[in-house]
């Protein structure tokens, strides 16, 4: 074997390790039930890919992240604001995989890459602390603003909220206000 094909097999043997690695955390910090005590940051330096700080023409510079309710997290710990638009109509929830591409122009557009696992709930949509809450059982989730407008939904209305499936979150996404007329649906989930 020639010192150049050692090399290679080095590279593929340590490359493996690394991603053998990863794989071996997620899965203690799974069994240990700490996954969502697991900043953003370290996420989002799972997702992070080789190939993403420069493009060809090296006039954009795209970034990863995972969004928090509010605003994606790079691998840094550097925050990024996403616009309540495109979270509420791309029905973001936290966790989410998030790639930031800052164009030669100052603009940012986000791409959701790699959604959490989700689940629905049913709630009460609230008004309480300056902010939209739905209420679901004993907790509560906060919901963007423009969601609440968007869906033309009033304090008092039942809404299904999509929040992540595994993880202790603070925001649910707003996926639909029920009719009026709908009463006997369940929002007493016990979280």
């Amino acid at each position: 074997m020639t010192d150049e094909n050692k090399i290679l097999l080095i590279k593929e043997l340590v490359d493996s390790a690394e991603s053998d690695l990863k794989k071996a955390k997620k899965m203690i910090d799974q069994l240990a039930g700490d996954d969502a005590k697991v900043s953003y940051a370290k996420k989002a330096e799972a997702i992070k890919e080789t190939s993403d700080d420069d493009s060809d023409d090296g006039e954009e510079k795209v970034i990863q992240g995972i969004f928090d309710g509010e605003q994606m997290t790079d691998e840094d710990g550097e925050a990024y604001p996403v616009p309540q638009n495109y979270a509420s109509k791309s029905k973001l929830v936290p966790g989410d995989a998030l790639k930031l591409t800052i164009a030669a122009d100052g603009a940012f557009l986000y791409k959701q890459i790699g959604p959490v696992d989700r689940k629905q709930v049913i709630g009460i949509l609230t008004y309480e602390d300056s902010e939209y809450k739905v209420v679901v059982g004993k907790k509560s989730y906060k919901a963007l603003l423009a969601s609440v407008t968007y869906y033309k939904a009033e304090i008092g209305d039942k809404v299904t909220l999509i929040i992540p499936e595994k993880e202790d979150s603070d925001y649910g996404a707003i996926d639909n206000v029920l009719p009026r007329n709908v009463s006997d649906l369940d929002t007493t989930d016990d979280f």
